[in-house]
């Protein structure tokens, strides 16, 4: 299906994709915009990635340009740098000759009808050609994403077969646009998932992110990862997770470039949040997440679960905490935590409230994370605030070793009851009198 139609005048890439177009054009090349940015700029959204396929070989694309990569030259894939340093994707025309369900064999020299076809959904097989302004739709792209639907190409069972990250791409896709999934795609997706721990836990800890980041309301996919089988079978900790730890991840704000990066990792945090913080420190290990994530994650999920009941109880009463009780939870949290915790106390509160569950209020929650953000970086909270230390206690006549340590922990509580306590001078009298250690 060829048109020269109103739909193909809205696709406007880049001056410098239309330019490496025209480069592979002007040589003899057939060229075309594909892949998501079509469907994107039919959608109405913005793109940044226009990538391209031609009828050039890989080196015949390297001539061309002076500035390359071979991104993926095996698959028929170099990196062409446009002026400014960006690099944009141009892909030889090429189909499927044998796959294993994770890495395909491509033969070059074929048409675009038949690149099209070795896509995986209808909506991402659109090619556009900035030099005709000309849509190049053979399966009806268009018409799904009218009719708000993913298909797969052709064989849903095949397509699956060849890749199976799509299963989990597909959901992504249609929870990202808010789109269904087509009966026969979903049955094919369903049935990719005893296979899907052939895929590496790399590839499913990106597909993760990548909902996190581009999904509104992330529990519309993670529901279909636990009703197709996806979680049971690369993520079996979450095999039964429950509607309010989903929405609870919806409950956390959305990653919006990298102007908020903690964003991720609190959806993250999120969605392993029922889990006990050893399971999950270890499921994100299997996952390949950062060390550094694995450990934020850990340690913000036992923060909240050593919290949760005194800030239920605290919170779901009419009188306002004493400030003494939030000095404790800001001591308990951690102050460069509070943020984080509190942000997924708000956010399973609110998913609990929204399943008719008893939770606190929305008002005092918001009320208290204020009172524990000023008190963090206020009040002595840690034990490194004490204005004395182990060499003062030393001098005091506190034996080295663990003594040491549990004096300085019955200090801190001391002065969680009354900063004003804070003083080297007091602290020590108070060693003396009282027999701290």
């Amino acid at each position: 299906m060829s048109e020269r139609a109103t739909d193909a005048t809205i696709l406007k890439p880049p001056g410098a994709v239309r330019d490496i177009a025209r480069t592979l054009e002007d040589a003899g090349f057939e060229t075309w915009c594909v892949g998501g940015a079509v469907r994107d700029a039919l959608l109405g959204h913005a793109h940044l990635d226009w990538d391209l396929a031609t009828a050039a070989t890989p080196p015949q694309v390297r001539r061309l340009f002076k500035r390359t990569v071979p991104v993926g030259i095996k698959f028929g894939t170099i990196g062409v740098l446009d002026p400014k340093g960006v690099m944009h994707e141009v892909t030889t025309f090429r189909r499927d000759v044998r796959t294993d369900g994770r890495h395909a064999e491509v033969e070059f020299g074929v048409s675009l009808e038949e690149d099209l076809a070795r896509r995986d959904f209808t909506v991402n097989a659109i090619a556009y050609s900035p030099s005709r302004q000309e849509l190049r739709d053979p399966f009806d792209g268009r018409g799904d994403l009218t009719r708000k639907l993913i298909r797969a190409v052709g064989d849903a069972e095949a397509r699956m077969r060849e890749d199976r990250l799509r299963a989990l791409r597909a959901i992504r896709f249609a929870a990202r646009f808010g789109f269904a999934i087509e009966p026969a795609t979903w049955r094919a997706i369903v049935g990719s998932a005893p296979y899907l721990d052939r895929l590496s836990m790399e590839r499913v800890k990106q597909e993760i992110e990548k909902t996190m980041e581009q999904v509104a309301r992330p529990s519309a996919a993670f529901a279909r990862w636990r009703e197709g089988g996806a979680f049971a079978r690369v993520v079996p900790a979450l095999a039964g997770v429950s509607d309010v730890t989903l929405a609870a991840v919806d409950a956390m704000a959305q990653p919006k470039g990298e102007a908020h990066p903690e964003r991720r990792i609190d959806r993250i945090t999120a969605l392993f949040s029922e889990l006990a913080p050893r399971d999950a420190a270890r499921a994100l290990k299997t996952l390949r997440f950062s060390n550094s994530e694995v450990n934020w994650v850990r340690e913000v999920l036992e923060r909240w679960r050593a919290l949760e009941t005194p800030l239920r109880a605290a919170l779901a009463g009419a009188k306002r905490a004493p400030d003494v009780s939030v000095r404790r939870w800001v001591a308990e949290a951690g102050r460069l935590r509070v943020g984080a915790v509190m942000r997924l106390a708000a956010a399973r509160f609110a998913a609990e409230r929204a399943a008719g569950e008893p939770a606190p209020g929305a008002r005092a929650v918001a009320s208290a994370y204020r009172r524990m953000q000023r008190t963090a970086f206020r009040d002595p909270v840690e034990i490194g605030d004490l204005a004395v230390d182990g060499d003062d206690l030393r001098g005091a006549g506190v034996a080295p070793g663990p003594d040491i340590g549990r004096t300085l922990a019955a200090l801190l509580e001391w002065v969680l009851e009354d900063p004003a306590r804070n003083a080297r001078g007091r602290l020590l009298a108070h060693v003396r009198d009282a027999g701290v250690d």
